[in-house]
């Protein structure tokens, strides 16, 4: 006990002085060094340093769908790394990995999205995602098509591009400037299964108005998220994404569906955009190709797309990153999709879904704080109101949904607290492997946890 206790000093004061985290407090981990170090994972559970065991209650990012601790990904990458590690896919040169990738990601996306541009990860991908859509345009002669109109709320990475089309403000003011041409309209913010199941669309005719401010000619995209993720677990009306691409197509705009969080299988279907019956002209794609265990991402580009750029190119694409189509990610990512299919977790998430839905009604049911239930598959949030018949908020300082995620922490359940624009929401997306008995040990803490903070404020 001594040995560890002194090994994870040693390591927590190297954190200190070597690691700048990401998406963290500098000065929380100056002061407290990190908040857990983890060495071990094994299904749906992360083992920290001191030996707890915690449940992976958001799959670690959204991305660990198939589990922890799989070792047929090891196994295929030490294979492939024995074999041939890497090799570039600049000037035409391509490997078998990348080529079977492709080919079976076409066979798995809806529609005609056939052909695949790989990179790093999402940001990666929704970069290169506005990148391809602006020099679209531009082959087609239309160079003043260059705007990327998003959503507010939306998150769609920390690159340039995908930080200018994320519609958080906090992600805006960490930097001094952004990139030009980046226009948002509002979020359908369906915060509960009835705002869902409305066919009040009021933002369509929001967006429809700065589509036509702007001038539909200036538009190069609108990218957006199927389900808004770390802008509030935002689940659209029905009929709103249909929307979306009729009025895209009468504008001639291109839709780009960000599927990073929602892609296999994580809703219950392979991609979030099939639960509403829509074909984008790109798709963007990381987290859930691999599990998250090795880095990779794409953009799945529709065969019309496909075929107007070879149309109409004459040279060099000059974009690519490289580690587009790393053959030992690739290796990986074909693995992860087997086992998704073989294990059937596709169905299994929508069953677990299901369960986790009449959890979250008995938690709204048994708790006075608890408001605004909903999911897609395993993906869910609820809300913390202090009245939810007329949905007030509590005051932010009060920090209501931070204290509900520090009760499930003590409880060893990792969840994730999203309070931007005052809301307290707390977020879960359990690995897709997740049994019954999980989901409801999961609720239970989340009710055990709630009580625990509704206690004090009565108090």
């Amino acid at each position: 006990m001594e040995k560890i206790k002194d090994l994870k000093s040693e390591l927590s004061e190297l954190d200190k002085k070597h690691f700048l985290h990401p998406t963290s407090s500098i000065k929380m981990q100056q002061e407290s060094g990190p908040a857990y170090i983890f060495v071990k994972g094994r299904g749906i559970y992360l083992e920290e340093i001191s030996g707890e065991t915690f449940i992976d209650g958001m799959s670690s990012l959204w991305n660990v769908n198939i589990g922890h601790g799989r070792e047929e990904l090891g196994r295929v990458a030490n294979e492939q790394m024995n074999t041939m590690a890497f090799s570039s896919a600049f000037s035409t040169y391509s490997h078998e990995p990348a080529i079977r990738l492709a080919k079976k990601l076409s066979e798995l996306t809806p529609g005609d999205l056939n052909v695949c541009f790989f990179t790093s990860g999402g940001s990666e991908s929704n970069d290169s995602a506005i990148k391809m859509a602006r020099h679209y345009w531009k082959l087609k002669g239309k160079p003043e098509r260059k705007k990327i109109l998003s959503r507010k709320l939306a998150y769609h990475g920390v690159s340039m591009g995908a930080t200018s089309a994320t519609g958080i403000p906090e992600f805006h003011e960490m930097t001094s400037s952004l990139a030009p041409d980046f226009v948002y309209a509002p979020s359908p913010n369906a915060r509960s299964w009835s705002e869902i199941e409305d066919v009040d669309l009021t933002c369509i005719d929001e967006t429809i108005k700065i589509i036509e401010k702007e001038g539909p000619e200036t538009i190069a995209a609108f990218i957006m998220e199927p389900i808004q993720g770390a802008g509030g677990m935002i689940i659209p009306p029905n009929g709103y994404l249909k929307a979306m691409r009729e009025i895209c197509d009468k504008y001639g705009i291109l839709l780009i569906a960000d599927e990073i969080i929602t892609g296999f299988g994580r809703t219950g279907k392979m991609f979030g955009v099939e639960h509403w019956d829509v074909t984008p002209d790109m798709m963007t794609v990381a987290k859930g190709i691999t599990s998250g265990y090795i880095p990779l991402g794409a953009v799945i580009f529709s065969d019309r797309i496909h075929q107007e750029l070879i149309e109409l190119s004459t040279g060099t694409l000059f974009h690519g990153f490289t580690y587009s189509g790393h053959p030992t990610a690739c290796m990986v990512g074909l693995k992860n999709i087997e086992i998704i299919e073989n294990e059937n977790l596709v169905q299994n998430t929508e069953q677990r879904g299901i369960e986790l839905s009449k959890g979250l009604t008995k938690l709204e049911e048994k708790h006075w704080s608890v408001g605004g239930i909903r999911n897609k598959g395993l993906l869910g949030a609820f809300e913390l109101y202090q009245d939810c018949t007329s949905k007030k908020r509590f005051d932010p300082s009060l920090g209501v949904a931070k204290r509900v995620v520090d009760e499930c922490l003590k409880r060893k359940l990792i969840v994730r607290p999203i309070t931007y624009e005052g809301t307290d929401t707390i977020a879960i997306a359990p690995p897709l492997i997740s049994t019954k008995e999980e989901i409801e040990q999961i609720v239970s803490i989340f009710s055990d946890a709630v009580s625990v903070v509704e206690s004090q404020l009565n108090g």
